[in-house]
């Protein structure tokens, strides 16, 4: 996620971030985004963190090393895997967290036995 405060030649604000979903088959990408929500905390914090959009050029990067302790999304983890290929990989995260809070499966509707049953 990329955001700029003050126009194009502002200093971005960075957040690099992980869906915590876990699927049938394990930890995997999905297709999750964001909500309007997300990116209003994801800037809040880095405003309280020493982000300054008036600042022209660069980028604020909410780094994983640096940032994953304080600050967590319900959704998302932040990761420095696109940034940096050494960076510890993130899946233990991502269970870790779907253990503290899983997502309870919906369980499907009964099925109604149709009149030929």
């Amino acid at each position: 996620m990329r955001v700029w405060g003050a126009g194009k030649n502002s200093r971005a604000l960075q957040a690099d971030l992980l869906s915590k979903a876990v699927l049938p088959w394990g930890c995997a990408t999905d297709s999750s985004y964001p909500t309007p929500k997300d990116v209003r905390t994801v800037i809040d914090y880095a405003l309280a963190h020493g982000w300054d959009p008036q600042l022209i050029g660069g980028t604020f990067f909410l780094s994983e090393s640096e940032h994953a302790s304080a600050f967590e999304l319900a959704d998302f983890l932040l990761t420095d895997r696109l940034q940096d290929e050494g960076a510890p990989d993130p899946t233990t995260r991502v269970f870790r967290a779907f253990d503290e809070n899983p997502i309870p499966l919906v369980p499907a509707p009964p099925v109604q036995p149709s009149p030929e049953d």
